[in-house]
């Protein structure tokens, strides 16, 4: 079954996005890789090799899926699972054991800080959560296994400096780990940057349509292999046909985020200068604390952006319920724009307290713009803020 791949070398992201990992062509053979859609395959008495089986995470759809996203990371090896929760807490595993320590940014997606906050101290694991800025040196300890960070966050959009951090896990022989699920391969490769796992939510950007749950982990050959084998123990594959579908939608990755950090960009400019709007978080905006880091580490700034609506929580919900084109559900990364309150999706599990001390403050919405026409965006955006200055909130602008 195994066939020579194309040899891509030096091509770029858009190319391997549609071609990387597929065979050779062959006269009378299919233009789009089948769906193998069978939990094993028939072998010989003595194998050669390893043994395609669909549980083993060795399915044709996942091999082709895994060398494509290898080839958009610059990584040795990609592995596919089931959810991005599931490449976290197996990446997690293949790491660190009982008695082990990880240090890793506080500000973090809401399923992944649950790992850190509930699931690994059952398991004898503790974690330091450093806020943005933190001198990361001072908390490694000598049982501390990997350092941990996303770029950009979620939901505040921050972009931490990964560079001194990258120094750090070199000079102390450490793996690092980066959740770049916000940017995808096309706008942040973190290996590139000194990380030595690139990880993602093949749910959100990759996959692009809203349609399939699926993870992404890249980086070293070996260290992908005890990732896959923690695989093999724990059971989520990813569907074959999800893996299908996956890869059909990283076909289009690259246009698709050209789409939307093009509306990112004109409907964060927009939103800043509006009167119901307290606070505008988008890195490609000047005014954002991480704007010059990010001009130098992103190739663009994506289509996630926050806002904080004047009159908190309540404000914020009325705009919600306003919404026409947008639509309110949680997740992120498809065609279609989506918006919600982190309090009640991702960062649901925290307190008050703790979500103003990663910068979620009351009254927060995070869009996810998708591929629509901005200008229609913006008008729904529009008459779903107007009636919190009708309504005297806040003055119209001069």
């Amino acid at each position: 079954m195994k066939r020579e791949l194309k040899r891509l070398e030096g091509q770029g992201a858009s190319t391997r996005a549609v071609q990387a990992g597929s065979a050779l062509p062959g006269a009378g053979e299919p233009v789009v890789a089948p769906i193998y859609q069978t939990a094993t395959f028939y072998t010989d008495a003595v194998p050669e090799g390893e043994v395609l089986y669909t549980r083993f995470g060795t399915n044709p759809n996942h091999d082709l899926l895994a060398a494509r996203m290898a080839a958009l990371e610059g990584a040795e090896a990609s592995l596919v699972l089931g959810s991005g929760n599931a490449a976290s807490a197996l990446t997690l595993l293949s790491l660190v054991a009982a008695g082990g320590h990880v240090v890793a940014a506080r500000e973090l997606y809401g399923g992944t800080l649950r790992l850190f906050n509930r699931e690994f101290p059952r398991l004898g694991i503790e974690t330091t959560l450093l806020p943005l800025g933190a001198d990361w040196a001072s908390a490694v300890r000598p049982n501390t296994r990997v350092l941990w960070l996303e770029l950009p966050v979620n939901p505040t959009l921050r972009i931490p400096d990964i560079r001194p951090i990258a120094r750090l896990a070199t000079e102390r022989n450490l793996p690092l780990v980066v959740d770049a699920t916000f940017a995808t391969p096309i706008n942040f490769r973190p290996l590139d940057w000194g990380a030595t796992i690139a990880l993602h939510s093949g749910t959100k950007y990759l996959g692009g349509h809203s349609d399939v749950t699926a993870g992404v982990v890249s980086g070293p050959a070996a260290l992908i292999e005890e990732i896959r084998q923690k695989l093999i123990s724990f059971g989520p594959v990813l569907d074959p046909h999800a893996a299908w579908l996956l890869e059909r939608g990283i076909k289009t990755l690259a246009v698709r985020m050209a789409r939307h950090n093009e509306n990112g960009a004109c409907v964060a400019g927009w939103l800043a200068a509006h009167p119901a709007v307290v606070e505008v978080h988008y890195p490609g905006l000047a005014s954002h604390p991480d704007h010059l880091l990010a001009c130098e580490l992103l190739a663009g700034f994506g289509g996630m952006v926050s806002l904080v609506v004047r009159g908190g929580d309540e404000a914020a919900l009325r705009v919600l319920q306003r919404l026409q084109l947008l639509c309110v559900a949680p997740s992120l990364g498809g065609v279609e724009s989506l918006a919600s309150m982190p309090r009640f999706t991702s960062h649901t599990a925290l307190s008050p307290a703790q979500r103003h001390e990663l910068g979620i403050a009351d009254g927060f919405i995070r869009l996810s713009l998708g591929i629509e026409d901005a200008a229609d965006l913006i008008a729904d955006l529009e008459q779903a803020l107007a009636p919190e200055l009708a309504a005297g909130d806040v003055a119209p602008a001069v």
